[in-house]
């Protein structure tokens, strides 16, 4: 077959849109769906018919700039800049680089856009692709580049009339942890996604039944941060549309369950000098660590408390938390110790890497990545000293800081940490706040089935 990623590497874009609508076609391409991520990480996307795609490349496509501040149930947040403006545009740009045939849409391919303002060259602010960008161009001025790999899991649901919510766990049964086949997966659900998403191209290496009953992880390979963001993306939305292709319901919700535990988006993250050698390791250190390793570890430990809010970003992610929950509760890191926060693994040399397990699955793989690397980054440049690691199981709170007990604590101290916003970008801060304390207070404002069920009867 032939790559239309060819075509990406023309300098000139119109040519390069050419060459690419060249290919497509010569491919049995007519559509290209054009899609970016919102600032929860949900793809927004227009499909656009290939003949199209050089003025598209030359204009951009219209999105209104409130689709990064709509809420999961349609309601447009006030967010500066947004509804109080009266509702203006923002312009997507296709990225030519990232166009993929897509495996289950036959004529289909899926390219990633970039946001701009209406007029000009500048990026939108709350672009969480342009977010990630800035903070990896601020470590590369030091001559370092990340490398993240992304892992998440997610439950798979199918149909129930009966349930409250209409939804019951798939090939629900107690102790297929870290099974592969039918017994944990009777209709053969994640052999045929492993084939697809190989044939998709985005770095998907393998898979297997989770812990908890219903759920599964399907690990991605890993690469500089940007592309690892932009492959988890994908990704997530994939298994989303091949479940909806099944008759099922794919979710990345923190804790969909009371009586399972959550699903983790765990990232390891490792940083490499313009040479290409791994900075992180060095066979004199202690435990095989650099001293650049080390700081590293303190950024991300000072900075915990704000990365909560990147990395656990929804009002249900703070229920997967708690004692001896294999979820992090504590601010601390270990080795080879998955009680941890923070996680270094055995492996050394080129292979040295941190195992960041702060996240869940609902976090938008681009600000989380982009916090870590902030965090990181921030730890090397003001050379923080990091604690002993952990010794034995975690989860004692004599013996290390508490993560934030809630959103609202996260969000505070994002806010607060006025060394990561800067990295991160104080506008797209100041959107991400106003937007997810929003959130907050819509919650607040609802009545659960558990108010009812506990106060209604006696009260």
């Amino acid at each position: 077959m032939n790559n239309p990623l060819d075509a990406a590497r023309a300098e000139d874009p119109a040519a390069q849109a050419r060459q690419a609508v060249e290919r497509l076609k010569a491919d049995g391409i007519d559509v290209v769906r054009v899609a970016y991520p919102d600032l929860i990480g949900t793809e927004r996307a227009r499909d656009v018919l290939v003949e199209r795609l050089p003025a598209v490349m030359e204009h951009g496509l219209a999105f209104c700039r409130a689709v990064y501040h709509t809420s999961p149930m349609g309601d447009v947040v006030p967010v500066p800049e947004g509804l109080g403006a009266g509702l203006p545009d923002i312009r997507i740009v296709p990225d030519l680089a990232t166009l993929a045939p897509v495996p289950w849409e036959p004529g289909v391919a899926h390219c990633l856009g970039d946001a701009y303002e209406p007029a000009g060259d500048e990026h939108c602010a709350e672009s969480p692709r342009e977010v990630l960008r800035r903070v990896t161009a601020e470590l590369g001025a030091t001559g370092l580049t990340a490398v993240a790999g992304p892992e998440l899991e997610y439950f798979l649901c199918e149909p129930d009339p009966q349930s409250p919510t209409g939804w019951k766990r798939y090939g629900d049964a107690p102790g297929n942890v870290y099974v592969a086949g039918r017994k944990g997966d009777p209709e053969g659900h994640l052999l045929s996604t492993l084939r697809r998403l190989k044939a998709y191209g985005i770095g998907a290496t393998m898979g297997n039944h989770e812990f908890c009953g219903g759920q599964f992880e399907i690990n991605l390979d890993h690469s500089d941060a940007l592309d690892a963001a932009d492959r988890a993306f994908r990704f997530k939305s994939a298994v989303k549309e091949l479940a909806r292709h099944e008759g099922r319901l794919a979710t990345f919700m923190a804790k969909p369950f009371n009586d399972e535990g959550g699903s983790g988006f765990h990232v390891h993250l490792s940083v490499c000098d313009e040479a290409g050698a791994n900075v992180f390791a060095d066979e004199t250190g202690e435990h095989g660590l650099s001293g650049t390793a080390r700081h590293a570890i303190a950024g991300v430990l000072a900075h915990a408390p704000a990365l909560a809010a990147l990395f656990n970003p929804t009002v249900n992610s703070y229920k997967r938390f708690g004692p001896d929950t294999l979820a992090p509760w504590l601010i601390d890191w270990g080795l080879d110790n998955r009680s941890a926060m923070l996680r270094i693994p055995p492996e050394r040399g080129a292979a040295t890497r941190l195992e960041v397990r702060l996240g869940d699955a609902t976090a938008n793989p681009y600000l989380g990545i982009a916090g870590l690397v902030a965090a990181a980054h921030l730890g090397v440049r003001d050379k923080l000293e990091c604690p002993a690691p952990l010794e034995g199981y975690g989860y004692d709170a004599e013996r290390a800081p508490l993560l934030p007990g809630d959103l609202t604590a996260a969000l505070d101290a994002l806010e607060a940490d006025t060394d990561l916003t800067t990295v991160l970008g104080e506008a797209f801060v100041r959107a991400f706040l106003t937007y997810k304390r929003d959130e907050v207070e819509r919650f607040q404002r609802y009545v659960t089935d558990w108010e009812f069920r506990e106060y209604a009867y006696h009260l």
